[in-house]
């Protein structure tokens, strides 16, 4: 059986200690993987700490040229890549080749870099005295990244952080590791020098570990709220600079002059593709009035039944199963709370079983009507096919509800109303928010992050935001005198 190994200084580590990978559409094991402890992270970090003063020094365009060898290496291995995604985590393979391509646009901006690290520059800010800024690396950073994007969320870590000059640690999901191991090795391929990627395989003491090292000097993490909390806690108790993003429950309000078919066909997508397992996923539609939200349940429940569930690896499916039998279970448990807190099941997906997959972990896309706030379906992450529908009176409504919960992540607006549409962009308290675009992912030259508790630290991830993430401004004065004159000391604090 294949093992995913750590990846320390350019060569593969396996250790003594393995979990199992399971393969969600059939529950099989389907390969093992390493576990990490402390020992093994420290070797990591000192790897990295070995390989960064060379790094460092390489200019910014020798950088950026291994970036558009890794681009080329992995439009060239994407299909080995999206079928491991597909293998370890069940999507399917549309929507990993989709992921992967999000996680490229990074890369391509990652090829940028020399133009995204110039500084400023002032002459003559005093007499003979120039001045100017430009952006260092830090060092050693690390990422932690989360099982339902095992391929796009790394990309959109180590690849401008390497680009900007540090060296890397990356800690991926446990669940889905292959992916991320692959897209390493690749790195390395293209060029990449021993030491500046590294890649700790585990569980929590390789999370704590890198949390707690001192030659860590910054984290990006993104997953479950609980578990960033912890992370930005830790983190900077230890003095790091922490990037953590967390979970999130997304709004569609819905407008009655909403081309109503185009917004159904969208939050079919947005709610059931990957199986919601995505933090921008769209798990509440805010309707505005009755007429509005009857329509769309009658037009959502057929749509759903007809849902094509099946493998991910096998072609011409619309969902495939959830990472795991704890998560299915978990996903099931929030189904049955619903009910009992007296929400309408409008269409029930529990129970699914795919021919020659019985022991996969599938479920069929649900729908909740007549959901309120204080039912725990509504205001717990679910991340599952779960879609609740909120019925509300007004634009006015439906902003006080989105603003009023915990997550603050991502939103979108459905309407024809120009003005209306200008209202909700300016009051949302939300991080992201899209008007007839019901996944409003930035692309890769702007930035990703939620408000809230949707995100924890104060740049968000990827775009702009990563290269003042990754580095730290140095500013430097300097004045040359002229040899023949002689200045007298001015013990005044200094000014023009």
């Amino acid at each position: 059986m294949n093992t995913i190994s750590h990846l320390i200084n350019g060569e593969q580590h396996h250790g003594s200690n393995t979990l199992e990978v399971f393969n969600p559409a059939s529950g099989d094991v389907c390969a093992q993987v390493a576990v990490g402890d402390t020992a093994t992270v420290a070797q990591a970090v000192a790897a990295a700490e070995a390989a960064f003063p060379a790094w460092r020094d390489t200019p910014p365009a020798r950088r950026a040229r291994v970036m558009f060898r890794y681009l080329q290496l992995l439009e060239e291995r994407a299909d080995d890549i999206c079928r491991l995604i597909a293998e370890e985590h069940g999507k399917t393979l549309e929507d990993a080749r989709g992921e992967l391509q999000r996680g490229m646009e990074n890369v391509e901006y990652a090829c940028g870099v020399p133009g995204l690290l110039k500084g400023e520059c002032t002459r003559n800010v005093g007499p003979d005295i120039d001045a100017w800024s430009d952006f260092q690396p830090l060092g050693v950073v690390a990422g932690i990244t989360p099982f339902n994007f095992p391929a796009m969320v790394p990309l959109w870590m180590f690849p401008m952080a390497i680009a900007c000059g540090n060296c890397f640690v990356l800690k991926p999901s446990e669940k889905d590791p292959g992916s991320s191991l692959l897209i390493a090795r690749l790195l390395e391929e293209a060029g990449l020098p021993r030491g500046v990627l590294n890649v700790v395989q585990g569980g929590r003491e390789a999370v704590n570990a890198l949390l707690e090292h001192k030659g860590v000097k910054a984290v990006s993490f993104v997953g479950s709220t609980p578990v960033a909390e912890h992370i930005y806690a830790t983190g900077t108790a230890h003095g790091k600079r922490v990037q953590a993003l967390g979970g999130a429950k997304n709004h569609a309000v819905l407008l009655p002059d909403a081309d109503l078919d185009n917004a159904v066909s969208a939050l079919m997508g947005a709610a059931y593709g990957s199986c919601g397992e995505r933090c921008m996923a769209i798990s509440v539609a805010v309707c505005v009035g009755d007429a509005v939200a009857d329509a769309l349940v009658d037009k959502l429940s057929e749509k759903i039944r007809a849902l094509n569930i099946g493998p991910g690896t096998e072609k011409g499916h619309d969902m495939g199963p959830v990472i795991s039998r704890e998560h299915l279970e978990k996903i099931t448990g929030y189904i049955t709370d619903g009910i009992e807190a007296g929400a309408e099941l409008a269409v029930d997906g529990r129970g699914v079983t795919v021919p020659g997959h019985e022991n996969g972990y599938f479920i069929g896309g649900c729908l909740f009507d007549r959901v309120t706030p204080e039912m725990r379906i509504y205001r717990e992450e679910i991340f599952g096919p779960v879609l609740c529908v909120v019925r509300v009176k007004s634009l006015e409504d439906a902003i006080e509800l989105v603003n009023a919960h915990e997550y603050g992540n991502g939103t979108c607006l459905f309407t024809r109303d120009g003005e209306a549409a200008r209202l909700f962009g300016d009051r949302i308290e939300v991080g992201m928010v899209g008007i007839n675009v019901p996944l409003p992912v930035p692309v890769a030259y702007h930035s990703f992050g939620g408000w809230k508790r949707s995100l924890f630290g104060d740049l968000a991830a990827y775009g702009p935001d990563a290269v003042r993430f990754y580095t730290r401004r140095k500013t430097i004065t300097q004045k040359w005198p002229e040899r023949t004159s002689h200045q007298a000391s001015d013990f005044a604090f200094p000014s023009l």
